[in-house]
């Protein structure tokens, strides 16, 4: 079966802006005040964007990779508020938060399971985060991640597979990535499936909660917002973390956060992904640490044995934001993305196959 996954989607602020029903402009950041400012840096460097815009024009040509790969499950990382609301959460820096009415731009991509659990799903609060969740379920989208109580945002998704199995999907938030501790969720309040540190007390508490809720035969991911935003380096206790969960049974590593890929990993058989990088956003025209190519995106096609969750095979399709669109990334961007992977995942190895996708060469 294959899974698809990717990075962070942020249909927020310039995003919103050019959809069709998009919310205030106002913003609180040190800098930028309008949320259309980002859509004129876009503009800057790559041209008009119309707008509006149709709900599909953010994936563009990730759409058509869906189309030929029909993948059995479609996993992605929601990283704004769905909210008209206009309560800034305090002691943020950057709010990014959609229209409800622009949720079409989140579901013509089909995703089975929307995760929540990242540090820009209550930048309007608590109750930002309650609109977000009526109107996801609202639109039939299923989530993860986050919820009114702790045992809602806890809670996997379970999605069907052919063949009767299920795939189960956790998600959690980890503090590293600018995950305020009162985000939580408990027993009383809304919020995150929340992860203080990356303890080995805190990895057995994640397997003991897997445990409980899966039975003989599942397939499970576990789709974690971790780690800082720039650099290609993971944390000791990053790597100890997923280990971790990867012995306790947990098939899939699903990890995001950072702005751009970071290295993979086979560990026993499974994929661990330690940083997708973003997939949408409206990040075009702003300058530094342009040495990360953040403006490359990866799509990856992760293939595993439905009857054990062994890693068969990873595709990763190289595309590249351009007016807040995705279009094909070209030959030197696919040679880039390779070199780059192959060098900092440690000896896996990553090909760049005839069709110009990369490979991971063990599969």
């Amino acid at each position: 079966m294959t899974l698809f996954l990717c990075g962070d989607v942020m249909l927020g602020r310039g995003v919103d802006q050019i959809l069709a029903h998009p919310c205030d402009p106002a913003l609180r950041e040190a800098y930028v005040e309008d949320a259309r400012s980002y859509v004129r840096l876009t503009e800057s460097v790559h041209g008009p964007v119309p707008a509006p815009v149709p709900p599909s024009w953010p994936w563009g040509e990730a759409l058509r990779v869906l189309e030929r790969s029909a993948p059995d499950a479609r996993i992605v990382n929601l990283e704004t508020s769905v909210t008209s609301g206009d309560t800034f959460a305090p002691d943020k820096e950057i709010h990014y938060r959609m229209h409800p009415a622009n949720l079409p731009a989140l579901a013509v991509a089909r995703p089975d399971v929307t995760v929540l659990a990242n540090n820009h799903v209550l930048d309007f609060g608590r109750p930002g985060l309650l609109e977000t969740l009526d109107a996801l379920a609202r639109a039939g989208l299923r989530t993860a991640g986050a919820g009114r109580a702790a045992d809602e945002a806890y809670a996997p998704v379970a999605v069907p597979l052919p063949g009767g199995g299920r795939l189960l999907v956790f998600a959690l938030g980890a503090r590293s990535s600018g995950i305020p501790s009162g985000w939580a969720a408990t027993a009383e309040l809304p919020g995150v499936a929340y992860v203080p540190e990356f303890s080995r007390a805190a990895a057995d508490a994640v397997v003991r909660h897997i445990r409980r809720a899966g039975r003989a035969g599942d397939l499970t991911v576990v789709s974690v917002h971790w780690g800082s935003n720039w650099g290609f380096r993971v944390p000791r206790e990053q790597v100890r973390f997923a280990h971790a969960l990867v012995d306790g049974g947990v098939d899939v590593v699903h990890g995001h956060s950072s702005h751009h890929p970071r290295p993979l990993e086979v560990y026993r058989d499974r994929l661990i992904l330690y940083g997708c990088g973003d997939f949408v956003d409206d990040y075009e025209g702003i300058s530094g640490y342009e040495e990360y190519r953040d403006d490359l995106r990866l799509a990856f096609l992760v293939s595993v044995e439905a009857d054990g969750g062994r890693l068969a095979g990873l595709r990763m399709v190289p595309l590249r934001a351009r007016r807040m669109r995705l279009e094909p990334a070209s030959g030197t961007d696919r040679a880039w993305l390779r070199m780059t992977l192959d060098r900092i995942s440690g000896g896996v190895g990553v090909t760049l196959e005839p069709d110009g996708s990369l490979a991971w060469a063990g599969g």
